[in-house]
């Protein structure tokens, strides 16, 4: 037993000295894929989540939770068995994209809107990718079509709304608190989620830059362009539909920007879904990071977005056909 978990720990060490040796080599690499991940940050990410994340903390702290809650518990209990304060999650994980959806049931949990339990299984379906980066990110900029980026947005909704169905509850956890905005203060609550909202949106961003910088040194070392084109000839894949599904599964931006100038088809609609579904790794590991504090763990995220990626790839290849 011992030994087992000297292993375990051993090997983390391991790989952060292989990534050591591999930065110092291509420091130059690195420091390039940094540039590009700020670029990122400041012309997508921050433009379209720090937005949301203030109003998200905002309505939060005036009490949307408990109106949303009257409003939505008799369908979101018989859907989905959560209270209906739980299900406005939903709601704001599927408009405000990664991570809006996880920070805002952070926020419910501290607030006391839902319980501990009810917030993990909400995080295994309500923390999804926003309409800005699909239909823009991908729709408009990866295949130059806004109805493409309008399907892929409504299959992305269907998904989450199936992995909640997989994930539904015998009966609602929480209790839906009363609604407050007669004793709120609205200055202060602004302050607070302006205060949350930028250090929610620094960690998004430093999480970008890391995978940002990890992903270009693989590629410079020669093993990301080797493990893509092995994949590609082994199941006759197009090499640049590979190298967008390796990089995608890392990190998000990253492998949408892989997809540039991928032919409109079923396999490529199906390869947007499932890597808009899955988030990448980096989406993960930002979304352990606004749930520190609150005592919330990931593992049904990851398992969530798994099994939401899945039915999204299916939806869209379906579609893909119908289409093209």
């Amino acid at each position: 037993m011992e030994v087992r978990q000297r292993g375990k720990a051993l090997l983390p060490l391991l790989a952060g000295l292989g990534l050591l040796a591999a930065l110092v080599m291509n420091a130059g690499a690195a420091a390039a894929g940094c540039r590009e991940a700020l670029k990122t940050c400041g012309t997508l990410l921050i433009p379209s989540l720090f937005p949301f994340f203030v109003l998200s903390g905002f309505l939060n702290r005036l009490g949307l939770p408990g109106l949303l809650g009257r409003l939505l518990a008799p369908w979101a209990a018989r859907l989905f068995g959560v209270s209906g304060a739980g299900a406005s999650a939903l709601l704001m994980g599927l408009t405000g994209g990664y991570p809006a959806g996880a920070a805002y049931i952070a926020d419910m949990v501290q607030s006391g809107s839902v319980t501990r339990e009810e917030g993990e299984r909400l995080l295994a379906f309500c923390n999804n990718s926003g309409p800005a980066f699909i239909v823009g990110a991908v729709g408009a900029g990866v295949f130059g079509s806004v109805k493409i980026g309008l399907l892929l947005y409504i299959v992305h909704i269907l998904a989450a709304i199936a992995a909640g169905l997989v994930f539904r509850g015998k009966r609602p956890c929480g209790e839906i608190q009363p609604l407050q905005l007669d004793t709120a203060d609205p200055a202060l609550a602004l302050v607070g989620a302006v205060r949350q909202a930028g250090g929610a949106m620094l960690n998004v961003c430093c999480f970008v830059l890391c995978f940002g910088a990890v992903l270009a040194v693989l590629d410079a070392g020669g093993l990301l362009g080797f493990l893509c084109g092995v994949l590609a000839a082994r199941f006759s894949f197009e090499p640049r539909f590979v190298r967008a599904m390796g990089t995608g599964l890392f990190e998000l931006g990253s492998g949408t920007a892989a997809m540039q100038g991928l032919h409109p088809g079923p396999a490529s609609l199906a390869l947007a879904a499932f890597l808009l579904g899955w988030g990448g790794l980096s989406v993960h590991f930002q979304t352990l990071g606004v749930l520190s504090g609150s005592k919330l763990k990931g593992a049904l995220h990851m398992t969530g977005r798994l099994l939401s990626a899945c039915f999204s790839a299916v939806l869209a290849y379906g579609a893909g056909l119908l289409l093209f």
